[in-house]
Parts: structure tokens; sequence; C-alpha cells
């Protein structure tokens, strides 16, 4: 009996793969097990003001699996704000990933749930607002308006927001936001594992002056024609065509039988807007023979342009933190990476998120319908509501009844 080999090209990927995984560089990896808390710094920003909000170690009201907790905000209207060091790094040559999961239990109407990764020393006993940090990226979620992934980046101690607009999930399961930058200063957003966007850091947020911008000296030809369509030359316009009224006497217009001519005055039929009328005339429009198109100003290199090899570095990375303000609290995030491998963060959200997701919904479907039939206990118009179609119901059987009853004894 023949035995199957396996193709070596597939083996030697496989090998490359599990390679890449195993040398995968992990700067920072919070799944908020037994410990966590000697790991993390809660802020005391806003406590004297009484506006602090506290964390829960929780997994949620419903979860795929109760013994994969995070940490959620627990109280309205409130600021939270709570970090964690790791040893301090640059991604210069290297990928950054940053990634991390965030469920809206509470059916988030305005509030953040957004990460930040700080660079540097900071109190973190103080970390709040107006803490500088160098990268802002998550789910953001304010009304109607507002429902958006942010990705804020800090350049020359200026924050600069993505120009591009990238919507954020808005249901109340869990999800996976990844931000990946790479050293050739481009990057990607990606949801449950799916990229949602990319571009580059020099065109997708202002960070840099434009390289070519339009030629200030540059001037529109004189001969230049950009109007697209023209009149006809050979169109003409019709005889008779100025003496068409825009108004005509109205034909169904009738003297009324009561109208006396030496105490009304002459009777005048009144007028209705004539259908023949079409306007004063114009030749109809043609394509222009000589149309050059819009004109534009050429584009030159900028002079204030100064390219910037290192505008994706961060050079002392050191801190992530969670720094938000919530309306409606209820926000739990988890499993927090800061890595250099896209690939071994892609396999954390399957051994994660992937793994529990499914379940999580069913929990979630379960828990939805028991909250309608505590409402609908707890409701005594829905009662009387049912009593009273009871009621109606047994009175028209009563009446189809007799009726029928009638009938058949007519027969």
């Amino acid at each position: 009996m023949e035995i199957g080999r396996r193709s070596p090209s597939l083996l030697s990927l496989l090998f490359l793969y599990l390679f890449a995984i195993a040398s995968a560089k992990v700067f920072f990896e919070e799944r908020f097990n037994d410990g966590w808390e000697d790991r993390w710094v809660k802020s005391e920003w806003k406590k004297d003001e009484n506006m602090a909000g506290e964390w829960n170690y929780t997994s949620g009201k419903w979860n795929g699996d109760p013994e994969d907790k995070g940490i959620q905000t627990s109280e309205d209207y409130r600021f939270y704000a709570i970090s964690a060091e790791f040893p301090e790094f640059s991604n210069k040559d290297k990928t950054l990933v940053f990634q991390f999961s965030v469920k809206h239990e509470q059916k988030l109407d305005c509030g953040g749930g957004y990460m930040k990764l700080i660079s540097g020393d900071i109190d973190q006993k103080k970390f709040g607002g107006d803490t500088p940090y160098s990268i802002m990226f998550g789910p953001d979620i304010c009304g109607y308006s507002t429902k958006k992934v942010h990705a804020i980046l800090n350049y020359n101690e200026t924050n600069h927001l993505i120009k591009k607009d990238v919507a954020c999930e808005t249901d109340q399961l869990t999800h996976v936001y990844t931000f990946i930058l790479h050293p050739d200063a481009t990057y990607s957003i990606l949801i449950d594992n799916q990229e949602k966007q990319s571009g580059s850091l020099y065109s997708d947020w202002n960070l840099l002056p434009p390289k070519k911008i339009k030629d200030p000296e540059a001037k529109k030809p004189e001969d230049w024609d950009d109007k697209e369509y023209i009149p006809d030359p050979e169109d003409k316009k019709p005889e008779g065509y100025d003496d068409i009224q825009e108004e005509i006497v109205d034909p169904e217009a009738r003297k009324p039988a009561d109208w006396d001519d030496e105490e009304d005055g002459e009777w005048t039929a009144p007028t209705i807007p004539n259908p023949e009328y079409k306007g004063p005339w114009k030749p109809k429009k043609i394509k222009n023979p000589n149309f050059k198109g819009k004109w534009k100003a050429p584009l030159i290199d900028n002079p204030d342009f100064k390219d910037d090899p290192d505008l994706y570095v961060y050079p002392k990375l050191k801190h992530v933190g969670i720094e938000l303000w919530q309306v409606k609290s209820g926000t739990l995030f988890d499993n927090i990476l800061v890595a250099d491998d896209p690939e071994y963060a892609k396999q954390v959200a399957e051994e994660t998120w992937g793994k529990n997701k499914d379940a999580e919904k069913t929990a979630f479907e379960e828990a939805e319908k028991k909250k309608e039939e505590e409402e609908a206990k707890d409701d005594p118009d829905s009662d009387i509501e049912d009593e009273d179609d009871d009621v109606d119901s047994d009175g028209e059987d009563a009446d189809a009844d007799a009726s029928n009853d009638e009938k058949h004894d007519e027969l």
C-alpha cells in the first residue's frame, strides 16, 4: 500500500510560518490572568472631584468562557484611567503591532473604547487626559454622528488624526482591534482579523507638509477653453417664436350670470399660463470641439517638504494605558498585545476572540431573550391587554358559534 507524502513546499511553508511565530517579539501581552493587578496601576486622576470610575474584574454578563476575564468600566458618568509598564523599546526597523479586544455590554451611546501607547517615563498615579501619548487607537461612539475607529499619531509633540473614515463595530459583542505600523511607513487597521483600512503615513495623516504643491506662479493660458458645452451655432430660432405669449385668455372662463356691466364694469376673462410658451429662446448646447478640460495648476516640489525617514519611529515606547470618559459604563477590555509580528497577533485573536465568539453570541441572545421575558412579566399593562384580548376572543367565538347555530337551524 502506497503511503501518501506531504508536499515538500507545503512543509517548508508551514515550517517558515511556525518559525516566524516562534520568533515574534512580544513587548507586552496581557490576558488578565491572576496577578494582573500587580502589573497595572489605577490612576487617581479625577479622584478628588469624585469623578474617577472603578474597574471591575469580570468576564461580563455574557461570554464564551467565564474564566476569560478582563477589566470593565462600572460607573456611569465617570472618567477612567489605568496603565501598565513594559521594558522600553523602539520600533525602528521593526513592525509595530498594537491589538486588544473590547466589548460594549451597555449598548454604548456615548463613550470611548480606545487605548494608548505612551513613550518615556510617566507618573502612572497621575495618568489622565493631559498625559502625552504616542498612539491612540480604538473605537469611539457618540450619538449618531460619531461611530469610528480613532487612529491618532503624535509627531513632533502634536496629535494628528487619521484623515480616512474607519467605521467601528456598534453591537454588544467582543471585537478585536489591530493597528499595524510597518518600517516603510505603511499601516493597516484590522477589526476581527479583517483589514478595514490601509495606506501610508505620508498620505493619510498630515504629519509632514505635502511633497507636491500647486505651482503658485502658474496661470491659465488665455487660449485655454474650459467650456465643455457651447451654444450650437447652427441652431436657429423658429419663425414666430417671439410672438408666442407667456399668458393666454382662459378659454374655459365664462362671464358670471349675475355680472352687471353697468355696476361691475366690463367683464374681462382671466388669463392662464400659455402651454405653448417655452420661455426666452436659447440655442441648444453641443459638445465644445475645443474643450481642453478643466485647467489645473501643475504640481511642483514643495520647498517646505523635508522627508523624515524615521516618520514611523517611536523610540521610547514604555506604557500602555486606557484613558476615557463614559456616559454609560460597561465597556470591557481584554487580550492586550504589543508585538512586532502581525501573524502572531492574528493567532492571539483566534485563540481568544475566535475561540469564544460563537458561544458568546449564543449567550448574548439567551440573555436578551430572558430580559424580554422578564420585562413582559413586569409590565402590568401587558397582562391587562392579554386579558382583554382573551375576553374579546371569547366573545367573538361565542358570537360566531351562535351565528353558526342559527344558520344550521335554517338549513
